[in-house]
């Protein structure tokens, strides 16, 4: 969908009440989500590879652990790669919102049965999932103190970060490092580009970086909020939650291609003249931390 039309929606929806407004947003992402999981699956496969790429570096094996996703989204599609593919005896996945969607879980478990021959055991009658896949919808991280569970080999969130304050994000690092039982290794894949140029190729991956703080707000609204931070940001707010960097990549921006061309041709607002060029450009963060 047009990032002008989103917007364009987004912004309708924000004058509503919250209850009113989030009813119909998750009924309009629910559709769409619904139509998509086919890709939705491929896309989440590909970060999946890369994710044990990461972890078989750092030896990491995840055989009979324990895993707590940060961010549900609308199918347990990482859930079941890492139960499946990976024999991790539990999943235990937070989200602030409750998105499950029946419709897509049924298409889920219907493709890993048709394309991968496992007949996924459902156990749980509301969402028809496997018993080992524990849901937490509508829970704030950043400002509770209990966890379901505490005792966790590795925390997981795939392109969930950007979309979190930075407040809350400090907030639920500490809260992760204060009551998970230690030791455990957290792995972030952060998506920091600005979303709106997916779908607007005319846009810079950067276009988000030439608006003051306040002009920023008038430009998305809760439903699309991205927080902006760049590298630099998100290794402060891993430090102070008193975590270290076991490794650390990102994609670079190179200096003959279009999107390099489209960055240069910004004028980048002032909060963000501080950061080097390659602190600004990099993309596509991953992150694999552990407790200090």
């Amino acid at each position: 969908m047009n990032h002008k039309i989103k917007s364009l929606i987004f912004k309708s929806l924000d004058i509503l009440p919250n209850k009113m407004g989030y009813g119909v947003y998750h009924q309009i992402q629910k559709f769409l989500n619904r139509n998509s999981i086919h890709h939705k699956i491929k896309t989440n496969d590909r970060s999946f590879k890369e994710a044990l790429n990461i972890l078989a570096e750092a030896n990491i094996d995840l055989t009979d652990k324990t895993i707590f996703e940060l961010g549900s989204g609308w199918a347990p599609i990482i859930p079941y790669y890492f139960l499946y593919f990976q024999n991790a005896s539990k999943v235990v996945t937070y989200d602030i919102n409750e998105h499950y969607d029946v419709k897509a879980i049924a298409k889920l478990n219907a493709y890993f049965k048709d394309e991968f021959q496992i007949e996924v055991a459902t156990a749980q009658k509301k969402y028809q999932l496997p018993k080992n896949v524990a849901y937490f919808p509508n829970v704030n991280l950043a400002a509770t103190n209990s966890l379901a569970t505490n005792a966790v080999d590795l925390v997981f969130s795939r392109f969930v970060l950007e979309h979190i304050p930075p407040k809350e994000l400090l907030e639920i690092h500490k809260n992760l490092a204060k009551n998970l039982q230690k030791p455990f290794h957290v792995l972030h894949m952060i998506s920091p580009s600005d979303h709106r140029a997916y779908d607007d190729k005319s846009l810079s991956y950067y276009d988000f970086l030439k608006y003051s703080a306040d002009e920023w707000k008038q430009q998305h609204t809760k439903f699309d909020y991205h927080n902006r931070l760049r590298l630099p940001d998100y290794i402060r707010i891993f430090q102070e939650s008193g975590f270290e960097v076991v490794s650390l990549s990102y994609d670079t921006c190179e200096k003959d291609s279009e999107k390099y061309r489209k960055f240069k041709e910004l004028t980048l607002h002032k909060d963000f003249e501080h950061y080097t060029e390659e602190e600004v450009l990099a993309g596509s963060i991953n992150v694999l931390l552990k407790i200090r």
